[in-house]
């Protein structure tokens, strides 16, 4: 059985900035820790607050961010997702090739996306994102042989305004018995399409990626029971619960997984390599706890650094550590 994974979201272009203090963020009413999607004017506005401050720019996305990570971890992954004809648009397709993620794009007459990241001095960030030519990707653009000779499709909530790509995406996955997994990306996302989101987990997909604010918002329950409640619609729920570790059930069963301590620079990416992680160990048939602890992993190597991909000089250590762990 093939083990490459395909994976859809936005094509963005991280700027990510470090922030002196929150005032910006107050003065702006941009919530902390939240992803807005903002328009031209509102991105001009945010180049202009930011433009005393040295930004870095990396090629971003939730489910590109966890592509690029399966992919240094020897998974053969492939990347759907739409940019414009422009500098920011090459500057992504460059970095995802360089990666290693096979490249699968349309293209657009809008500018490229980007995401402005606002990282604050503990850490936290606030995603203000400009899809521009990403959300241009419709269901018609997709053609069924995309999906075939995968054996996961991963996609990202933050492309769930547009259900009928998300509904043409995920039928031709099963139409291929491709297992679908879906990471919910923000609580402000569910809270705004919570009745498609309730629907299409509870129909199609197999594995769900959520943290505490999501689930609950998902079900409207506390945690404990929200962790249930989203075990009884997927087969797989995954809830970070941030320096508490993380929540994994299957059916009835469920255990939880501590963080590996580290210091907290940036959480820009955790939650995608957490994914990533994760994946990882489910498609080489690995235990859920040790799946986990891979996302654990590697997420505490994301967090830090500045930025949501993992440096150069920490994979020999994270090559070794896996192999310890995995014997894969």
């Amino acid at each position: 059985m093939s083990n490459k994974i395909l994976g859809m979201g936005n094509a963005l272009v991280d700027v990510l900035t470090v922030l002196e203090s929150d005032e910006m963020l107050h003065r702006l009413n941009l919530p902390k820790g939240s992803m807005q999607l903002i328009d031209n004017a509102m991105l001009k506005l945010l180049q202009k607050e930011t433009s005393h401050y040295t930004a870095h720019y990396v090629a971003g996305g939730s489910a590109s961010n966890t592509l690029s990570i399966l992919a240094r971890l020897g998974v053969i992954t492939e990347f759907i997702g739409k940019i414009g004809k422009d500098e920011i648009g090459n500057f992504f397709r460059q970095e995802t090739t360089n990666n290693g993620v096979v490249p699968s794009f349309f293209y657009s007459q809008q500018p490229s996306g980007r995401c402005t990241v606002l990282i604050s001095a503990d850490g936290e960030r606030t995603m203000c994102t400009y899809l521009g030519a990403s959300a241009d990707m419709s269901a018609e653009d997709l053609r069924h042989e995309q999906f075939e000779g995968f054996r996961l499709f991963h996609i990202e909530g933050y492309l769930v305004q547009n259900y009928d790509l998300i509904r043409n995406a995920i039928n031709y996955a099963k139409n291929h018995g491709v297992t679908v997994s879906l990471d919910l990306s923000s609580f402000n996302v569910v809270e705004e399409h919570l009745d498609f989101l309730q629907q299409i987990i509870a129909e199609k997909v197999d594995i769900v990626f959520a943290n505490e604010d999501e689930v609950k918002a998902l079900t409207g329950k506390e945690l404990e029971p929200a962790v249930a409640e989203l075990a009884s619609m997927c087969s797989i729920a995954v809830v970070k619960i941030g320096a508490r570790g993380s929540i994994i059930r299957h059916g009835d069963d469920q255990l939880h997984v501590p963080v590996y301590e580290a210091k907290r620079v940036d959480t820009t990416g955790a939650g995608d390599a957490y994914a990533a992680g994760f994946l990882y160990g489910w498609i080489h048939s690995l235990p859920l706890e040790m799946s986990g602890q891979i996302g654990s992993f590697l997420a505490a190597n994301v967090i830090e650094e500045i930025g949501p991909k993992i440096v150069s000089d920490r994979w020999d250590t994270i090559h070794q550590w896996m192999k310890e762990l995995t014997y894969v």
